[in-house]
């Protein structure tokens, strides 16, 4: 490998981090693809690319494989897996990067909740795709779903390729680039919006819950009320039931009960004048025995003891025995009292079956179905208050809702032109970009200028960009009205106007500059080399003019076998960028001719971005907030201006 062609070392190179300034700074972006490792994918057998923060390009000839690398970042960010890319004999294909992050991004907190983690401030995303179709994600060595890793990357990465699903294409993020473009003047009213939208959410469902059901509700209450008339009229208390069988088996053996109790008095206490027999009673044995043992107590103490037991166990004997007595005399048989006490047997049983429980739980429902009347009965009260609060934030939200629809359309004029301004310099001079915003009628809406319109969380508008390639011709939707070439200029114009605001750090452009040449190329360079100021860009292409204003240039080359290896991807020193474009203009890489024509346009491209970073310094911008800030109109004047 010869000195032009190597792998550029770090410091060698002048390249690890974004474009250097003329004041030795460099331009800071929160989160950068570092690195791109792709295997077994297409043509590219192994390869690892290597990238800058700032502008990356990468070129080769034609089925070198270029496109197998804007395949793999769409991979890389959550895209539809398709079998066909594998590698014919590999069995499946791998796709990983490496985001360089701060430790505490929101990226990297967004990481760990997922269960990731973030080695430093490197985090490593994946994807596995088998010949089979099926594929695994994976996030900060944790296995993710596909979905997942798109939402990690979504606003970090976007592709914009010929066949790619364009980001810009989707209806809701036409809205978003038109409010990131409108700034302040949207934001403000949107938030204050999103808050009345959120509590008319959710008035409007309790209204609705309370309105909708409310012939349900009064039939619930009617059962409520029934069984509550019910229970009040039986009236129990908690632990009837038990006393009620208690007294009712009582009453029920009242006969047996006193007999045994006086049978058992008899035993224990003998009296002949009740019963007619002489025979002593347990307690008088007792008595008998406690005296025999007590008289010669006194001549050993453990028979004191004895007599001490016994003379206990004596009296314990007398209380049982006057408690049967007293109980034999207080069991009655009363018919009457056993009838009273069935029925209200039976009353407390049919509480029990009638709720399919307990006492206890019918007194529970009690309780509950209590409480639950009175939230219906509240519920006239509150729907009334619910239609008055809904009515007031109807109000608001139609307030907020103009101011922000008179903001889009204001920002919209502003936005067409500034994108015209763009196509200008990319080949496309009559063609213009509308942003139309518009809003659809519908009679359960809010009032917006006069109009009952539909509305959503994020306004009353529906916004569309609409192309009209010349004068004359019929607006139509974007993607409808453009070619391929065309769709790419389109969103290079369109992610320079938005560079201010958009939080995209990193676009992939695959074919931005198909169906141009000469000046435009030049200038379809110079946007991708300003827009590269704020954001991470990299560029497939075979234009030397675009290539010249590389921050860091890659070439992609196959092996003798057709297949991109490792030593099939290089970065180019300043003298194998001379020799690529040399290459790119001529065909050749030796032709003098060439050689003076590509080291003109990497001088022309040098002197070019050093103007971008005098207007930032001018302007008073931090490099890592970004030169989107300085008013390009400024900065094209300079490079009018400049010979």
């Amino acid at each position: 490998m010869d000195a032009s062609s190597r792998p550029v070392p770090v410091a060698e190179a002048g390249i690890s981090g974004a474009p250097v300034t003329e004041d030795g700074t460099r331009h800071r972006v929160t989160s950068v693809l570092e690195e791109i490792r792709i295997r077994g994918l297409g043509v590219i057998d192994d390869a690892v690319l290597e990238l800058a923060p700032g502008l990356t390009v990468v070129s080769g000839e034609t089925g070198a494989g270029k496109t197998m690398i804007v395949q793999g970042l769409g991979l890389l960010t959550g895209g539809r897996a398709d079998a066909g890319l594998v590698r014919p004999g590999v069995g499946r294909a791998f796709v990983d990067g490496r985001l360089v992050t701060p430790a505490g991004s929101p990226l990297a907190e967004r990481v760990r909740d997922a269960g990731g983690e973030c080695d430093d401030d490197s985090l490593l995303i994946g994807r596995t795709l088998t010949e089979e179709g099926r594929s695994r994600a994976h996030i900060g060595g944790r296995s993710v779903p596909a979905s997942l890793l798109a939402e990690i990357t979504d606003g970090l990465i976007a592709v914009h390729g010929q066949s790619d699903q364009q980001r810009l294409l989707r209806a809701g993020e036409q809205r978003g680039a038109l409010d990131r473009f409108a700034g302040a003047a949207v934001e403000r009213p949107l938030v204050a919006y999103t808050t009345v939208y959120t509590r008319l959410r959710r008035v409007s469902s309790l209204l609705a819950e309370i309105t909708e059901r409310a012939r349900e509700r009064s039939a619930e209450a009617e059962i409520l009320r029934g069984g509550l008339a019910e229970i009040e009229r039986v009236d129990p208390y908690p632990g009837e039931d038990t006393a009620v069988d208690t007294e009712l088996r009582r009453l029920e053996h009242a006969e047996t009960l006193m007999q045994a109790a006086s049978g058992a008095h008899t035993v224990l206490v003998s009296d002949p004048a009740v019963g007619g027999d002489d025979t002593p009673g347990a307690v008088d044995l007792l008595g008998t025995a406690h005296r025999l043992v007590a008289a010669q107590a006194s001549l050993d103490q453990d028979l004191a003891d004895l007599a001490d037991r016994l003379h206990e166990v004596g009296m314990l004997l007398a209380d049982v025995a006057a408690d049967l007595a007293s109980y034999a005399a207080g069991v009655e048989s009363d018919p009457g009292r056993l009838a009273t006490v069935q029925a209200r047997k039976a009353a407390l049983a049919g509480l029990a079956r009638a709720h399919s429980t307990d006492l206890p739980g019918v007194l529970a429902w009690a309780e509950q179905a209590g409480r639950r009347l009175l939230e219906i009965d509240s519920d006239g009260d509150r729907a009334g208050e619910l239609a008055s609060e809904r009515d007031r934030l109807v109000a608001d939200l139609s307030t907020h809702a103009t101011e922000i629809s008179t903001a889009r359309r204001a920002a919209a004029d502003r936005f067409a032109a500034a994108v015209a301004t763009e196509l200008a310099g990319l080949a496309m001079p009559r063609a213009r970009v509308e942003a139309v915003v518009s809003q659809r009628a519908d009679p359960a809406g809010i009032p917006v200028d006069g109009q009952l319109v539909a509305y959503g969380p994020t306004g009353a508008d529906e916004v569309e960009l609409r192309l009209v390639p010349h004068p004359g011709a019929p607006a139509r939707p974007v993607h409808k009205g453009a070619s391929g070439g065309e769709l790419s200029r389109i969103m290079l114009a369109i992610e320079v106007v938005l560079a201010t605001a958009d939080t995209t750090t990193t676009i992939v452009f695959d074919e931005v500059d198909t169906g141009v040449g000469g000046r435009a190329a030049v200038e379809v360079g110079r946007r991708l080399a300003r827009l590269a100021r704020t954001h991470q860009v990299i560029c497939i292409t075979h234009l030397p003019q675009v290539a010249a204003f590389a921050d860091r240039h890659l070439v992609v080359t196959k092996a003798d076998d057709g297949s991109v290896t490792r030593s099939g991807v290089v970065t180019l020193d300043d003298a194998g960028r001379v020799r690529e474009l040399s290459r790119m203009l001529a065909g050749v890489e030796e032709s003098a001719l060439a050689h003076g024509h590509a080291e003109e346009l990497l001088a022309n491209a040098a002197a070019d971005k050093k103007i971008f970073d005098k207007s930032a310094r001018q302007q008073g911008v931090d490099q890592g907030v970004g030169l989107g800030r300085v008013r390009r109109a400024a900065m094209d004047e300079e490079l009018r201006n400049t010979p």
